[in-house]
């Protein structure tokens, strides 16, 4: 089933800016190197002395890769491979660094995935909402968390391989549900400022689940059962997102693309259409 996380997905396809991937180099790290020259995360950008106009703000609603790329160029037409000044780079989230890593891996030929979740590293005994790709190296899931620089590292106090990092750093919707849901977490560790909570973790739970099925959505796309507060679903709503977990953790490929297909309130409806784009 790793087969399935090669082909381009109708946000990481991109497009007529795929030449612009051909010479990128293959070696991971340099390749989040290029990344991070090209964008600033929206969130950091006091960190780095910047203030975000509103034009810079709005980046972060490009949705699609083609889109990324295309604003990319515009701010500066210089190779990819050319870090940009703060001024000239597109200020995004990391589900911005994720989708485009996973986009340029997909052109090379690796199969790669967006993961929807949330990073235990940004503040002490908080799972923040968080994005990272994973990529197939012929025999493992590689975790990479291209958005952190070597700034945030140091302010961070990261020590671990960001191109490769230890299981649990990173824990993935999937995760985060079944172990709130259990009892083995707080849920009001999970979100971001002041959003947190079960609901919270749903949403991504939902994320998650599209990403897999080839919809690597805004952070803040709402549909189905990413709707609604703790109470407003019923006994029988909680035990498919509990199934759906459970498929997610599991790796049962095809038993997430089933749920994901055929129960209500999972997949991401047909309306939900951004320039002409269906993303389903």
């Amino acid at each position: 089933m790793v087969s399935r996380y090669l082909p381009q997905s109708k946000v990481t396809d991109p497009g007529r800016m795929a030449p612009e991937f051909n010479n990128l180099p293959r070696d991971i790290a340099a390749l989040v190197k290029v990344i991070q020259g090209l964008f600033l995360h929206i969130f950091w950008a006091p960190t780095y002395g910047v203030t975000p106009t509103e034009s810079q703000e709005s980046h972060v609603q490009a949705r699609l890769v083609s889109r990324i790329l295309e604003k990319v160029k515009e701010l500066d037409p210089s190779p990819l491979t050319l870090c940009r000044s703060m001024d000239k780079r597109f200020y995004g989230n990391c589900r911005d660094y994720t989708v485009l890593l996973c986009s340029i891996l997909r052109h090379q030929g690796v199969p790669a995935r967006a993961r929807c979740g949330f990073g235990t590293y940004f503040m002490p005994g908080h799972f923040e909402d968080h994005w990272v790709c994973e990529y197939w190296d012929g025999e493992r899931w590689v975790t990479v968390d291209a958005q952190l620089d070597d700034l945030q590292r140091e302010r961070l106090g990261i020590d671990f391989d960001t191109s490769d990092m230890p299981e649990g750093r990173f824990v993935d919707a999937s995760e985060a549900w079944l172990r709130c849901r259990e009892g083995g977490e707080d849920p009001d560790k999970f979100g971001i400022f002041d959003m947190r909570g079960l609901w919270f973790i749903r949403g991504n739970l939902l994320r998650e689940a599209a990403a897999r099925n080839g919809a690597e959505m805004l952070p803040w796309d709402v549909w189905g059962l990413v709707q609604g507060d703790d109470n407003s679903l019923t006994a029988e709503q909680y035990a498919l997102l509990d199934r759906l977990a459970h498929a997610l953790v599991e790796g049962d490929e095809a038993e997430v693309a089933r749920l994901y297909r055929e129960e209500p309130g999972l997949a991401v409806p047909p309306e939900m259409v951004v320039a002409g784009t269906v993303l389903v």
